[in-house]
């Protein structure tokens, strides 16, 4: 046995003429039957229901007592079918629609008996050979569509829009009772991974893969030294190959836990070696430039067991993003284990409530932040085994940390090596083809949403993570690339709604979202779902029975850029109303994540806000014995304000990008080598240099530093929120934006917030009014010492309020604001 080393873990593989291929016991292997092979049965129904990957127009009817195919206007080729550009979804589907929305529990799929709910094969010979394992009947129920009227009583701006949405909500609802016919259920249909790929029961594995452009294919590996012509595949007329292989005569099955698999395809485009779409662990050998599939089932002993609940969603998220990789202080690459132990307790002792985990699907270029995913469902190896990263989401969840995953169903890596681009040597396969499959900016694949099997892929993806890692809930990336054709690239949104609900809107991809979040709630009721959207579409946050897209927050993505924009300006030209506004325009009843920075504003090319603010002072000024400068005592005391005015208006959620909290210096460059253009110019490297890819957590933890100081105030203010629950009370009003006086006052709860961002003025008996009578205290106050401060504010000082109006308020009390800070008051009696 041979060995990959993985981020601290050994993985065993077997060299190719290795022992591997030993005697078989039972029968030989095979591929699978040329009949469709999969199957759900359905309760009080005499119709099984055809689990059919890449269904090219037939429709099994079992229970007629014969295999009676359906079939639609254009019967399927003979020979391997060419995947189409335009929707694969069985034409039949609209003729059922309207029974299938109607039915009732006795639609749901049965597990009661032993011969339901389970995945069957047609013939006695399969049945006999390939036990699928049975699927857990869940008391989770996912909700039946409702009629998509309430969006108008919401908002009556969309009755204009009427036609649009109503399409919109009638091929939701068509494709989800195709689903019902055709699958069994959202809940069977998302359970792909039980049936596609490498699944083992106990008499051996079975190995299924979709790709009907291919004219042959073979399981090749270490296990039968790449051997394409020892386990050859049978294709079924959706396009599926299959083989099964039963265990050794000792038992042990018939590929070794860790050793490397692909497919061998005769294709189009020649023969190819590919990766499973549904490979669950890939890894890239030292020396070697491509990946390699693993198959990856380790024995009982070495699984990890969750040993803590999943938290519930709290009511207002404050979110740690987070890339492993990046998270030591080291210039290294970190792992899933080193995160567990070192930074999970530093986010909990923070006042976070949950981490949103970047990079975590399997991509073959490090520089790429994650987002150029070549296995979906494959945990990074660089960082880890499927069993470390368990452990840390586990240790989260007994820390009371939601863990949240940035995932990427907006596009592929165009890799064809390691991905999906021309997995069975089509441009089509996964992808629209022609331009509208590939993202000009991003350089990557762009998902045909409108495919069957395009839906059972990503749908299954997103419920792998959930179910098997844990993960509660999703922040879906590039949701604005998805939901438009033209990606919101070159385009202004301006807020008219015709922006949104027209051509340019790709109603497959907002039907797709429809169903993932329909999946998400239905079957996890306490999972979050954000989405990244930039373009402010309306109804993205209501929920899919109302008519809407049905994610619970939407990434506030203007603000990041707001603040970028001002800080290329001096402060005394900022406009206290134009921040105010930037803050408060978000949808009345939709909730937001809003943040200051994020990964983003990290990168190469840009900077963080305090890189902008104190830039090159930040190499010299930062030690506290040593005078400060102007520029530093500016910057963090803008720093701060700026972060908790975005908490306190922004929105229900808040995000920070790990290191902010502190003021990390510098920016995010992934070490690479030069690189050349498609122009012939060179774009320098970093000599892969890992200095500026890691987080020197050192730097706020030194009390002897000014970035400590910035670290406890970002501490106080989340305790603040865990304390009031000020994001996400109903009460907020903003009562003062005065211009010449630089001051911002509003109320959030029993809370009063106020922001004097002029650079020397200071302000004696400055009258604030309120909502409340009462007295008030200071609750954070940003000019303390211990946040690096001046401490020109006594905390013991009791404010009591006066009938006097004052802004618009009925009532008001007196404070001392001093210049460039902010202070909240609480209601303490």
């Amino acid at each position: 046995m041979a060995s990959f080393a993985v981020s601290g873990a050994t993985l065993g593989v077997v060299r190719a003429g290795g022992g591997a291929s030993s005697a078989r016991s039972g029968a030989e292997r095979r591929g699978g039957v040329d009949s469709p092979p999969l199957l759900f049965r359905k309760k009080d129904s005499s119709r099984a229901v055809l689990s059919c990957a890449g269904a090219t127009g037939k429709v099994l009817v079992p229970g007629s007592g014969s295999d009676d195919l359906l079939t639609t206007d254009e019967p399927a080729a003979a020979g391997p079918a060419q995947p189409e550009e335009e929707s694969q979804m069985p034409e039949d589907m609209e003729q059922t629609a309207e029974a299938n929305t109607t039915g009732g529990a006795e639609d749901k799929l049965e597990s009661s008996e032993p011969t339901q709910g389970i995945v069957e094969t047609i013939t006695d010979v399969v049945t006999n050979g390939v036990k699928e394992l049975a699927v857990e009947d869940k008391p989770r129920v996912i909700p039946k569509p409702g009629d998509g009227q309430k969006i108008y009583k919401i908002d009556p701006m969309l009755e204009d829009f009427r036609s649009h949405l109503d399409y919109r909500y009638s091929e939701y609802k068509r494709i989800r009772a195709a689903i019902e016919q055709h699958e069994g259920g959202l809940d069977a249909f998302s359970r792909g991974y039980e049936k596609l790929g490498f699944t083992r029961n106990a008499e051996g594995i079975t190995y299924r893969e979709w790709a009907p452009g291919a004219q042959s294919a073979a399981l090749v590996g270490d296990f039968n030294n790449w051997n394409s012509n020892a386990d050859t595949m049978t294709r079924n007329e959706y396009g599926v190959w299959e083989i099964f292989l039963p265990n050794n005569a000792d038992g042990s099955p018939a590929i070794p836990h860790g050793s490397r698999v692909k497919i061998r395809m005769d294709t189009p485009s020649g023969v190819k070696d590919s990766i499973s779409a549904w490979i669950k662990f890939s890894v890239q050998a030292p020396g070697e430039i491509p990946y390699n599939g693993i198959y990856y089932d380790p024995p009982e002993e070495e699984k990890f067991v969750f040993q803590h609940p999943q938290p519930k969603q709290p009511k207002s998220l404050r979110i740690y993003e987070s890339h492993i990789g990046m998270s030591s202080p080291e210039p290294k690459i970190n792992t899933y284990a080193n995160f567990r132990d070192e930074v999970l307790p530093r986010i909990k002792k923070l006042g976070y409530n949950a981490v949103q985990i970047m990079a975590i699907q399997e991509h073959s270029y490090y520089a790429s932040f994650g987002y150029h995913v070549t296995n979906f469902f494959a945990p990074s190896s660089r960082f880890g085994t499927p069993e470390d990263l368990k452990s840390l989401i586990d240790r989260a969840h007994e820390l009371g940390l939601l863990v949240l995953m940035d995932i990427v169903h907006s596009h592929s890596s165009n890799n064809t090596l390691d991905g999906l681009n021309g997995f069975d040597g089509t441009d089509t396969h996964y992808f629209h083809g022609g331009p509208r499959g590939h993202h000009w900016m991003w350089d990557s694949r762009l998902f045909n949403y409108g495919s069957w099997e395009v839906l059972r892929f990503l749908l299954s993806n997103a419920r792998w993570w959930l179910e098997e890692y844990k993960f509660d809930g999703f922040r879906f990336d590039g949701v604005t690339s998805m939901m438009y054709t033209h990606h919101g690239l070159q385009v202004t949104f301006t807020g008219n709604y015709g922006e949104y609900f027209g051509f340019a809107t790709d109603v497959d991809a907002v039907v797709y979202l429809m169903l993932v979040n329909d999946l998400i709630h239905g079957l996890y009721p306490d999972a979050v779902a954000i989405g990244e959207d930039v373009s402010g579409m309306p109804t993205f946050c209501i929920p899919v029975q109302d008519g809407g897209v049905g994610f619970d927050y939407r990434l506030h993505m203007a603000v990041a850029d707001k603040w970028i924009e001002l800080l290329k300006q001096s402060d005394e030209s900022w406009k206290m109303g134009d921040i105010v506004h930037t803050l408060t325009n978000r949808r009345w009843s939709e909730k937001c994540v809003t943040y200051a920075e994020s990964h983003d504003q990290a990168l190469v090319g840009d900077k963080t806000i305090a890189f902008w603010l104190m830039d090159k002072d930040m190499y010299d000024f930062m030690a506290l014995d040593r005078p400060s400068t102007p520029r530093i005592d500016r910057g963090i005391a803008l720093h701060k304000m700026i972060r908790l005015v975005t908490m306190g208006l922004g929105g229900e959620g808040y995000l920070n990008f790990m290191g902010n909290e502190f003021g990390h210096p510098e920016w995010i460059d992934f070490p690479r080598g030069p690189q050349v253009l498609p122009n012939g110019s060179v774009l320098p490297g970093n000599n892969n240099s890992y200095d500026k890819c890691r987080r020197r957590f050192d730097l706020g933890d030194a009390d002897f530093l000014r970035y400590h100081g910035m670290q406890e105030f970002d501490q106080a203010m989340h305790h603040l929120e865990e304390r009031y629950g000020f994001m996400t009370s109903e009460h907020q009003y903003v009562s003062r934006k005065h211009e010449e006086d630089k001051v911002i006052i509003f109320e959030r709860g029993d809370l009063v917030f106020v922001f004097n961002f002029h650079w020397s003025n200071s302000f004696f008996d400055y009258r604030v009014g309120c909502s409340k009578p009462g007295k008030y205290k200071v609750a954070l106050d940003s000019d303390d010492g211990l946040f690096g401060g001046f401490s020109r504010l006594d905390h013991g000082v009791d404010y009591f309020t006066t009938e006097h109006p004052h802004d618009n308020r009925p009532r008001s009390f007196s404070v001392y604001a001093p210049s460039r800070t902010a202070v909240v008051y609480a209601l303490t009696e």
